[in-house]
């Protein structure tokens, strides 16, 4: 515990000597597109060593209100399209865990002022509209509509200007009794 301890003091102390003199992101209204691979799986470890998760498409597209350049505000507006492959569904139970959702809300982004690879943590609050499905051993959960969601994410922000990023995003959605999100490679345009 004291080495975590002594390890988040000094990247803190770190990102707020440097944040001076280097860029990570820069301050500016931005657009950004995200696209990629995406995933839906139960909150819950099954007994069942064949895991039933989802699997499609998932895309997002973010304005980006950068006020620092360690610190971002950042609306998001998204679609998921998950499923379980049809031989996993043949099982005798029939578990699955699908989404088919879009999904919006708000985040912050804290990012480490490093040039050309610089890490980044964001984390916020949304609403994911849609249908989702999570039939396991444990859950047996069908819900439509609209459910709240706990967007997490973290990545790399890559390139002179660090307008290109590889990330990962999972949305939290309680009340399904799943998760969601995407493994995800995005490009930053600049507002003028």
């Amino acid at each position: 515990m004291k080495f975590i301890m002594r390890f988040l003091f000094t990247f803190v102390l770190f990102i707020s000597y440097s944040s001076n003199h280097l860029k990570a992101q820069t301050t500016g209204n931005f657009i950004k597109a995200s696209i990629g691979f995406g995933s839906s799986t139960s909150h819950y470890e099954e007994k069942n060593p064949e895991i039933i998760d989802g699997f499609g498409f998932y895309t997002q597209g973010e304005y980006v209100m950068g006020i620092t350049k360690w610190f971002s505000v950042r609306p998001y507006l998204g679609a998921i399209f998950t499923s379980t492959d049809e031989d996993k569904i043949k099982n005798p139970q029939g578990y699955k865990v699908e989404t088919n959702a879009f999904f919006l809300g708000t985040k912050v982004r804290l990012c480490a002022p490093i040039p050309w690879v610089a890490p980044f943590v964001e984390t916020g609050v949304g609403a994911s509209i849609g249908s989702f499905a999570t039939y396991t051993e444990f859950v047996n959960e069908k819900k439509n509509g609209v459910l709240t969601h706990i967007p997490i994410g973290f990545g790399l922000a890559i390139g002179r200007k660090n307008n290109i990023e590889l990330g990962v995003s999972f949305y939290s959605n309680l009340s399904a009794q799943q998760s969601f999100g995407g493994f995800t490679a995005g490009y930053s345009f600049p507002l003028n």
